[in-house]
C-alpha cells in the first residue's frame, strides 16, 4: 500500500463519525472525551496530496496538541508498529541532561490565569486566540509577557519575560540554568511531534502564535542569532522545516546558515520587496487579518527549497548566458597565437595537457602562449615550478626584442637593438598587468582559487587561464605518495574548470619508452604518473622533438611534432610542427606536414 493511501486507512481506523473532503477528513475529537469534555469538538486531518502537511492532525478545540501519526499513535496508546512510515531501529534526539525536580510549572499557570481583557485584545488584533494562548502556556504577570520555554520532559524551568511591543526590553525568570541558549526553543515539544511530517521555525514568539492560530506546527527562538545554538540534529527525522525570519539581512543570513547545517529539506520564507526592515507574520497578520491564511499558504508554495541544485529556470538561463558568452570578444581570445593548435583545439579551453621529454622546450613553447594571451589582455596565471619568475620574464623579453638572454644581460643592446629593447620593454610591462606568475610551493586547490577569484576581478574578465609548470611539480604531502597526489590535483582542476570558467594548459613528464627513450609513437600511456589524465584531460597532447634532447648543440635547427593524442570533441592526430626559433626562446608554427597514412593517429 502507498503511504498516503496507507496513512488515510490508519486515521479511518481509530477515528469515529467520519466525515471526508477532497484534501481533509474530520471527526469526533478522541482527546477531547478522554479528558471528559461534554461535547467534543472535531477533529481534523490534513490529506491534500500533493502538501508538505498531509497527515497532520489537530483539534479544533485545541485539546491536545497537533502533529503526525506517530504522534497520535503515541497519545492514543496506539503500538507503533501499527503507524505508516514506523522505523523501529530509529533513535530519538535526547538532551544529555538530567532535568532537575524543582519547575515553575504552578507559576507559568498563574501567569496564564492573569491575561487581562487588554492583553487578549491586543493578541485578537492579529487573530490569536484564547485557545493558542492556553496550548502554548502564555501568561501576563501585570507588565510582562510571559512565554514560557517548556523543555523536552515536558516540564517548564524558565521563561522569557517581554514588555509589549517593545521587544528589545526582556528578561528570563526562573532557573538560571536554563537560560543558555541551547534551552531557547519555545514549543519545542511541537519537534516530536511532527516526526515523518513538516514543521515550522519561526524568529520570535509571536511570530510562532500567528502560525499556530492557523493550525501549523512550529517552535520559535527569540533572536535569529539563537539560530547558531540550534542542534541540526533535533531535525533529523522532520522531513520539510520551513524557517522564517523577520525581513532584515542580519536574519535572513543566520537563517541561510541554519539552513546549511540542516540540509535540503530546509525551505526559506521570502518577504516580498518593498516591505518595512524587521517586517514579521505578527506584522502580516495585523495588515492581512481574515486574509491572513491565504497569504501565508501563498508564501509556503513560493517558498524555496535550500538545495544543492540550481532551479530549472535559473539552470537553463545560465545556460543561454555560456552560449552568449561564448559569441563574446572574451572568449574569442582565448585562442594560442599559432593557428593550427587553435585550428585543430578551438583555441585554448577546458583543460588542455602537454606531455613532453625533458628539455624538449615545452616550458618554452607555455611561456609563448601564455605572455602571447597576456598579450591579448587574457588574465593568465603562471604557477611555475620549474625555470624562476626571473628566467620566465627574461626569456619573454628576449623573444619580444629579437635579442638574446646574454645580450639583455650584457646590456650590450644599441642603434636599432636599443629600441627594439625599448619597445619590448614597454610590451612586457603591458604583459604584466594580466600575466601572474606564482612560485609559491605551498600551492593549495583554495590558494588557487582565490588567485583566479582575485586577477578575474581585477582585470574584470569573464575567463582566466591557468598555466601549470608542471603537474609532477604541484605541491604533495609525500612525496611517495605523488601518484595519488597527482590524481587529486586532477580532480581539484576539474572542479575549478567548472567553477570559475578557466582554462588550463598543464605541462607533463613522460615515461621512457622503448630504449630507455622518448621516441616512441606518442599516446595515453605516454604520460607519467597518473592514470586519470586520460579521464581529466579534456585534450592531451604530446610535444615530441626531432631531435636528442641531451644534445648540447643548440646551433642546428630543432623541430618539435606536437601530436593530440585524445580529446573529447576533437580527431586525434598531429596538430603541427614547431622549429625552435634559437636563441630567442620561442617556437615558429611551420607549415603542417601531412602524415602518412600509416601513421595517422586512430
Amino acid at each position: 500500500m502507498r503511504q498516503p493511501e496507507a496513512v488515510v486507512q490508519f486515521y479511518r481506523r481509530f477515528l469515529h463519525n467520519i466525515h471526508e473532503e477532497k484534501t481533509y477528513l474530520s471527526a469526533d475529537c478522541p482527546f477531547c472525551h478522554k479528558q471528559g469534555r461534554v461535547v467534543a469538538d472535531r477533529l481534523v486531518v490534513y490529506l491534500q496530496p500533493e502538501g508538505f502537511f498531509y497527515g497532520y492532525f489537530r483539534c479544533l478545540n485545541h485539546c491536545v496538541p497537533g502533529g503526525f501519526p506517530l504522534w497520535f499513535a503515541k497519545i492514543m496508546r496506539i503500538g507503533l508498529d501499527a503507524v505508516p512510515g514506523y522505523d523501529p531501529d530509529r533513535e530519538s534526539w535526547a538532551m544529555p541532561f538530567d532535568f532537575p525536580v524543582a519547575n515553575i510549572n504552578n507559576e507559568v499557570k498563574s501567569y496564564h490565569d492573569r491575561l487581562s481583557g487588554e492583553m487578549l485584545a491586543r493578541f485578537q488584533v492579529a487573530g490569536i486566540g484564547p485557545g493558542v494562548l492556553a496550548e502554548l502556556q502564555v501568561g501576563y504577570n501585570g507588565r510582562y509577557l510571559v512565554y514560557p520555554f517548556v523543555q523536552d520532559d515536558g516540564n517548564c524551568y524558565a521563561a522569557r519575560c517581554v514588555f509589549p511591543d517593545r521587544p528589545e526590553d526582556f528578561f528570563w525568570h526562573g532557573d538560571e540554568r536554563f537560560f543558555d541558549d541551547r534551552y531557547h526553543i519555545f514549543n519545542v515539544e511541537d519537534i516530536g511531534r511532527c516526526e515523518n511530517g513538516a514543521l515550522f521555525i519561526c524568529q520570535g514568539e509571536e511570530n510562532l502564535l500567528t502560525l499556530k492560530q492557523l493550525g501549523f506546527p512550529g517552535i520559535a527562538v527569540p533572536d535569529c542569532h539563537d539560530f547558531e545554538h540550534l542542534d541540526a540534529a533535533r531535525f533529523s527525522f522532520i522531513h520539510t522545516v520551513f524557517l522564517v525570519v523577520e525581513n532584515t539581512a542580519e536574519a535572513e543570513a543566520a537563517a541561510r546558515n541554519l539552513a546549511a547545517r540542516i540540509g535540503f529539506k530546509v525551505r526559506l520564507f521570502r518577504w516580498p520587496t518593498g516591505l518595512a526592515k524587521s517586517y514579521s507574520l505578527w506584522n502580516l497578520a495585523c495588515d492581512q487579518g481574515k486574509e491572513f491564511k491565504t497569504a501565508v499558504l501563498n508564501m509556503i508554495q513560493a517558498s524555496t527549497a535550500f538545495s544543492p541544485f540550481a532551479s530549472p529556470q535559473r539552470e537553463y538561463t545560465g545556460f543561454v548566458e555560456q552560449l552568449a558568452m561564448q559569441a563574446g570578444k572574451a572568449y574569442g581570445a582565448l585562442r594560442s597565437g599559432f593557428s593550427c593548435f587553435d585550428e585543430a583545439l578551438d583555441g585554448v579551453h577546458g583543460i588542455n595537457i602537454i606531455g613532453g621529454a625533458p628539455k624538449s622546450g615545452k616550458s618554452c613553447f607555455a611561456i609563448q602562449i601564455a605572455t602571447e594571451m597576456a598579450r591579448r589582455q587574457v588574465p593568465v596565471l603562471y604557477y611555475d615550478f620549474e625555470n624562476g619568475r626571473q628566467k620566465i620574464y627574461q626569456r619573454t623579453l628576449s623573444r619580444l626584442s629579437r635579442l638574446s638572454t646574454a645580450a639583455l644581460r650584457d646590456q650590450a643592446v644599441a642603434g636599432a637593438n636599443a629600441e627594439r629593447f625599448v619597445q619590448a620593454c614597454q610590451d612586457l610591462q603591458d604583459i604584466l598587468r594580466s600575466l601572474r606568475v606564482v612560485n609559491d610551493r605551498q600551492l593549495t586547490p583554495e590558494i588557487m582559487r582565490r588567485h583566479i577569484d582575485f586577477i578575474r576581478h581585477e582585470t574584470r574578465s569573464e575567463y582566466a587561464v591557468v598555466v601549470i609548470d608542471s603537474l609532477h611539480k604541484l605541491p604533495f604531502k609525500d612525496l611517495s605518495e605523488q601518484r595519488t597526489g597527482i590524481d587529486s590535483w586532477l580532480r581539484q582542476l576539474e572542479a575549478i574548470r567548472d567553477q570559475f570558467a578557466v582554462s588550463f594548459l598543464i605541462l607533463s613528464e613522460l615515461s621512457r619508452g622503448s630504449g630507455d627513450g622518448y621516441k616512441d609513437r606518442p599516446h595515453m600511456g605516454s604520460f607519467k604518473g597518473s592514470g586519470d589524465i586520460e579521464y581529466s584531460a579534456d585534450n592531451a597532447l604530446v610535444f615530441s622533438p626531432e631531435w636528442d634532447p641531451l644534445e648540447e648543440s643548440l646551433s642546428r635547427q630543432r623541430r618539435n611534432d606536437l601530436w593530440l593524442v585524445a580529446s573529447r570533441e576533437h580527431p586525434p592526430g598531429l596538430v603541427a610542427q614547431y622549429g625552435l626559433d634559437f636563441p630567442y626562446w620561442g617556437f615558429v608554427e611551420l607549415a603542417r606536414k601531412e602524415e602518412p597514412d600509416d601513421t595517422r593517429m586512430a
